[in-house]
């Protein structure tokens, strides 16, 4: 018998998800056989239906896999690359200084299914089955609530320029009210077919036909090859060691790797003297923030086309280097400098009664990605290119033909030689890197529970990585629950403070893990959301 909670903790096997529909899903392929994998592709295909404007089968996927049988950590990254007739020339040409955001222009390849299917290679059931809830609701429908009936509506001048949104999204030329359904008819078959005909149905059948057609008809940049040559990486991902766990994240395009660079460089401080919620920790951690996002400015772009050592980003000697530049009195005002290292999204996390475990984000960038549905196949694209690519000649993330942008998305995975083993992460753009950071200390310097650590006053440094906004000045975004007397020593050390409300410091983390391997799984999904946690 499932449990449905948010504040359900304890399980033999769990859950986290954002939406109620996805994570029920999620416990009835659990309850049916299914592992840890077959969970997560369950509650990221419901996703895919239940929260069009974040995430979908348009977007790119990463996500970590904890094997108990092998004790082995596998990552697979899947996101796609930039059209053949993309180049920096083209968009200044067409007067852009920066990329733009949406639009056909502004679109990747899609990588999601490539990622299922790589990733069912983990799971039990067959794709039918998990994906049956996904296409009974995009088929049958689902009640909206107030959040989609907000989110269509602040987008409508973005989806309705294109014409497959207004059946979908607009009923009777308005956006469905609170309480209606949303059916997605269209939606419904392309997901079917994967399911039944596998990824060929998607980069090489009846949805690559319409994607080429619809972008021939919006006179984008692709030339008809990219569907077909897209695949997803499976691989062992890189790990650093903190307070001697190991902890895992995606390799580039992901930005996981900065994650790694902060959680490395933090290692090399006490932390467990300073106080959370204090201002010392706080300033510490904000400053190893800029000095990992000026590294992952400076040095990374997609290693298939330029190659770069990441792994020396994370090596302990660099982060010693690094952690020396930190000045505990006194915040940089700007952007750092980068060292010498060589001299809108959802999260789900699901674990088994075995031991396995899965830490899985997907995306379709900003909200509703790039606006542009595929005609006849209920497929929103994402705007992954115009987010992420530079139009910097000779910078490493500079756009060019078959290139994959740098990515936000990330997630970790922490194991322990005592059989301890965490996932977590967070949708939230340049926020994750440093949401992520602040949780995992929490739970591992401090001995905070999951519900603790994750709902912590917590905190943002902006900008981070988007080109559109990366000169703006330094931001310290803080919410109010923070004390009074840690915001002004934060603004005596230079901090530019800004404060918003008691939970608008993230997005919509979640946990999962145990403390030693005869431990029962302990769970939390964000205060700040409506994530739900489900298992029994």
């Amino acid at each position: 018998m499932h449990h449905l909670s948010a504040d359900l903790e304890v399980g033999d096997a769990l859950v986290a998800a954002v939406h109620p529909l996805a994570g029920q899903a999620g416990v009835r392929i659990l309850e049916a056989g299914g592992n840890a994998m077959d969970a997560a592709l369950a509650v990221a295909a419901v996703t895919n239906v239940v929260l069009p404007g974040h995430c979908g089968i348009g977007g790119d996927a990463f996500l970590l896999y904890y094997e108990a049988d092998s004790n082995q950590v596998y990552a697979i990254n899947s996101s796609g690359v930039a059209p053949s007739g993309a180049s920096p020339e083209f968009f200044r040409d067409a007067g852009f200084a920066i990329m733009p955001s949406d639009g056909i222009l502004s679109t990747a390849v899609p990588g999601q299914v490539a990622a299922y299917s790589s990733a069912h290679r983990f799971a039990r059931l067959p794709m039918p089955i998990l994906f049956a809830d996904a296409i009974a609701l995009a088929a049958d429908g689902f009640p909206v609530d107030d959040a989609l009936h907000s989110w269509i509506a602040r987008e409508a001048e973005k989806l309705l320029r294109h014409p497959g949104n207004r059946e979908v999204f607009f009923p009777g030329g308005e956006p469905p009210d609170a309480g209606e359904l949303l059916v997605q008819k269209d939606l419904a078959r392309t997901l079917r077919n994967i399911a039944e005909a596998g990824s060929d149905a998607f980069y090489r059948g009846e949805f690559a036909r319409a994607f080429y057609a619809t972008a021939r008809a919006l006179n984008g940049l692709y030339d008809g090859t990219e569907l077909a040559g897209h695949t997803a990486e499976v691989y062992c991902p890189p790990s650093v060691t903190y307070r001697g766990r190991r902890v895992f994240a995606p390799r580039p395009v992901s930005q996981g790797l900065i994650f790694l660079e902060s959680m490395q460089i933090l290692e090399q401080f006490d932390v467990a003297r300073l106080l959370p919620g204090e201002a010392d920790l706080v300033h510490l951690m904000v400053e190893i923030k800029k000095l990992a996002f000026a590294d992952r400015n400076a040095y990374i772009g997609d290693p298939e086309v330029i190659p770069f050592p990441y792994e020396s980003l994370i090596a302990p000697d660099y982060a010693k280097r690094r952690s020396a530049e930190v000045d505990m009195e006194s915040a940089s005002l700007g952007p750092a400098e980068p060292g010498d290292p060589l001299g809108d999204t959802t999260y789900l996390c699901t674990v088994d009664s075995a031991g396995n475990a899965c830490s899985f984000i997907h995306s379709l960038s900003h909200l509703f990605g790039s606006g542009v549905m595929v005609e006849g196949t209920g497929v929103l694209l994402n705007n992954r290119a115009g987010r992420g690519f530079s139009l910097e000649v000779g910078h490493p993330n500079c756009i060019a033909p078959g290139k994959r942008t740098m990515h936000t998305l990330n997630c970790f995975l922490v194991l322990g030689d005592d059989g301890s083993l965490w996932v977590g992460g967070t949708p939230g753009g340049d926020g994750q890197p440093q949401w992520n950071m602040q949780v995992l200390s929490y739970l591992l310097d401090f001995g905070m529970s999951p519900r603790d650590a994750v709902d912590f006053p917590r905190w943002t440094s902006f900008p981070g990585t988007d080109p559109a906004s990366f000169d703006q000045p330094m931001v310290l975004k803080m919410e109010d629950r923070f004390d009074g007397a840690t915001v002004e020593v934060l603004q005596a050390r230079g901090h530019v403070v800004e404060l918003g409300g008691p939970w608008e410091g993230g997005g919509e983390a979640m946990l999962i893990g145990r403390s030693g391997v005869q431990e029962r799984w302990r769970a939390a999904s964000d205060a700040r959301s409506r994530g739900i946690v489900l298992g029994y």
